[in-house]
């Protein structure tokens, strides 16, 4: 997986807790993506991998034996999944440092928790993004009692996580989300498009305006988005495999991520957040 620099952390404003790192750490997480998670095999998966089984790439030491090789090998999916932090979260805390392999009853707990716990921090990472847009300001309060609502989950025990319906709370902060979006693309003039959920497979957007605009949950795959202005439109769930994003604006983008810049194409041309870190694979 390609690096993620840290998110800014919600823990430097007053009165919020101090949160769990929001970033995949590899060295101190147990493989989980490479266990306990499923694949088929796709353009993403060379192979396919049932939930609970080890990637045949997963060494002994939990480390993969084809991470420099990912792309070439046929496991793309691979280097656009980030866990938000949660698979250090799991290994670390909510197992203490007890790794499935040498204490082996623990794993199928530890293979339940592990998506339980990718949901919440990932629920994390955009209640956190969202607190720092000063445009949201209306809606800073709602969402600094879900993000401690939201961090203090983080922090149960493995049955508690196991048993743990997320989707309430998905539901929840969803709507805070949606008005803190509302609000910042409401300062952008003029019409705004609106492409929420919208099919744009392939679709060609080379130059277009689309600042302010609503994508978010589009299917942009494979789309062109060559030059075209994408500040302050939101992109929570847009889906950005094989999307062109060369020489397109993207500061300011509304709840994008390091997983979607790392499905897409860009360039040195291509303008991201601050927070983001430019793909390896871009040209």
């Amino acid at each position: 997986m390609d690096s993620v620099p840290n998110h800014p952390a919600a823990a430097a404003v007053p009165g919020l807790p101090a949160l769990p790192v929001l970033q995949a750490d590899c060295a101190n997480c147990f493989a989980l993506c490479c266990v306990a998670l499923p694949f088929a095999k796709s353009n993403d998966f060379a192979v396919n991998k049932p939930a609970g089984t080890p990637c045949k790439n997963l060494q002994q030491d939990f480390r993969c034996g084809i991470h420099t090789r990912l792309r070439d090998k046929g496991f793309q999916g691979c280097t656009v999944f980030d866990c938000f932090g949660a698979g250090q979260q799991a290994s670390q805390v909510t197992f203490g440092g007890r790794d499935w392999r040498t204490h082996p009853g623990t794993a199928g707990r530890m293979f339940e928790v592990f998506p339980v716990l990718r949901q919440l921090h990932e629920l994390l990472f955009y209640v956190s993004e969202a607190l720092t847009l000063p445009a949201a300001a209306p809606v800073h309060a709602e969402l600094r009692r879900a993000l401690t609502e939201t961090e203090e989950l983080t922090r149960a025990d493995a049955q508690a996580l196991a048993d743990l319906d997320v989707g309430p709370l998905r539901q929840q902060i969803n709507t805070l989300l949606l008005k803190a979006s509302e609000l910042v693309r409401a300062k952008v003039p003029g019409r705004k498009k609106n492409h929420r959920g919208a099919d744009l497979m392939g679709a060609r957007l080379s130059g277009a305006d689309l600042r302010g605009a609503n994508l978010r949950g589009a299917y942009l795959i494979a789309a062109d988005l060559t030059g075209a202005d994408l500040r302050t439109a939101d992109l929570i769930g847009a889906d950005l495999r094989d999307t062109n994003l060369r020489g397109a604006d993207l500061r300011d983008a509304v709840f994008l991520t390091q997983p979607q810049l790392n499905a897409a194409q860009g360039n040195a041309t291509t303008q991201i957040p601050p927070t983001l870190t430019r793909p390896t694979h871009w040209t």
